[in-house]
C-alpha cells in the first residue's frame, strides 16, 4: 500500500483527493488542511515558502510517505523548488491547467480564474506566454472564492449574486469571439463549479487541474493494485478545529477520519 500525503491551506484540496482515490484507492492518505495560515496567498512569498516547507518536512519525518502532493496552486508557484530540494520523496505540484485550455479553446479566448496571489506570480504568466501563444487570455484574480469555497463546504454558501459578480470578468466577448474555457487555477474552486456553471452568462469548459495531478501520480507510483483493500484516510487540521456538522459529513463520504491532535 501506497502512503500520500496531501496538502492545503484548507479544504480545497479535496477536489484532488476525489481524484487521486479515483486512480488509486488503495493509498493510505494523510490530508493536512493548514488552515491556521489560511489563506496562503495572504502571506508573504518568503513567509509562504517556509511555511509550507517547514510543514511538509515535519509531516514526511513523522509520516513517512511515499510522495507528496502540493494541492495548492499559490503555493506551488513558489515552493516546489525549495520543496523538492528539502524532500527525498517526488513532490507533485498544482498549476493552472493554462495549455490543456489553450488546446481546448476553440474561439482561442479563455480565462484563468485565480487567487490573487496565482494571478500574481510570474510562474503563472510564464506559463501563458508559454502555452498559450495566439490565445487572448483574461487572468482573473478572485480575492474572496476560497473563502466562499470554504463556506459552501461548511454549509454556510454564499448568496448566487456575490458568486456571479465574482466570476463576471471571466467572460469577455470581443472582435466576434467570446471566452469558451475558464481555468479553475484554485483547488478550492471546483468545489463551486456546479454553482458557476448555472450562474455562468453562456456555457464554457470549466478546467480543473485534478485529473492531471492524479494521472501524476499514477505515473509516479504506479497503478493500483486491484487486489489490494480500499486505503484509509485521515484529514488533520493545523489549527486544532473539529469541523462542523456539514463538513464533517462531506469528510465520511470521502472516507477521511478527523485526526483529534
Amino acid at each position: 500500500m501506497i502512503r500520500l500525503l496531501v496538502l492545503d491551506s484548507g479544504v480545497g484540496g479535496l477536489t484532488v483527493l476525489d481524484e487521486i482515490r479515483r486512480a488509486r484507492p488503495d493509498a493510505e492518505v494523510l490530508y493536512v488542511a493548514d488552515d491556521a495560515f489560511f489563506p496562503y496567498g495572504a502571506l508573504a512569498e518568503d513567509a509562504l515558502v517556509a511555511r509550507v516547507v517547514e510543514l511538509a518536512a515535519g509531516l514526511c519525518e513523522e509520516w513517512r510517505p511515499d510522495a507528496v502532493v502540493i494541492a495548492c496552486n499559490t503555493a506551488s508557484t513558489l515552493v516546489l523548488d525549495p520543496l523538492r530540494a528539502r524532500l527525498s520523496v517526488p513532490v507533485v505540484g498544482t498549476v493552472p491547467a493554462i495549455k490543456p485550455a489553450a488546446a481546448a479553446s476553440q474561439s482561442k479566448r479563455f480565462s484563468v480564474l485565480a487567487t490573487p496571489g496565482t494571478a500574481a506570480r510570474d510562474y503563472t504568466r510564464a506559463l501563458i506566454a508559454a502555452h498559450a501563444a495566439g490565445c487572448d487570455v483574461t487572468l482573473v484574480a478572485a480575492p474572496a472564492l476560497a473563502a466562499h469555497a470554504e463556506a459552501e463546504l461548511a454549509g454556510t454558501p454564499v448568496p448566487d449574486e456575490t458568486l456571479a459578480a465574482a466570476i463576471a470578468p471571466c467572460f469577455v466577448a470581443r472582435n466576434g469571439t467570446r471566452t469558451d474555457a475558464v481555468v479553475l487555477a484554485c483547488t478550492h474552486y471546483p468545489l463551486l463549479a456546479a454553482r458557476f456553471a448555472g450562474l455562468a452568462p453562456w456555457p464554457v469548459a470549466w478546467l480543473d487541474p485534478a485529473p492531471a495531478i492524479a494521472r501524476r501520480v499514477v505515473s509516479l507510483l504506479g497503478d493500483a493494485d486491484g487486489s489490494a483493500p480500499a486505503g484509509s484516510g485521515t484529514i488533520r487540521f493545523t489549527s486544532g478545529r473539529a469541523p462542523g456538522a456539514p463538513l464533517a459529513r462531506a469528510l465520511e463520504a470521502r472516507a477521511l477520519a478527523f485526526a483529534h491532535r
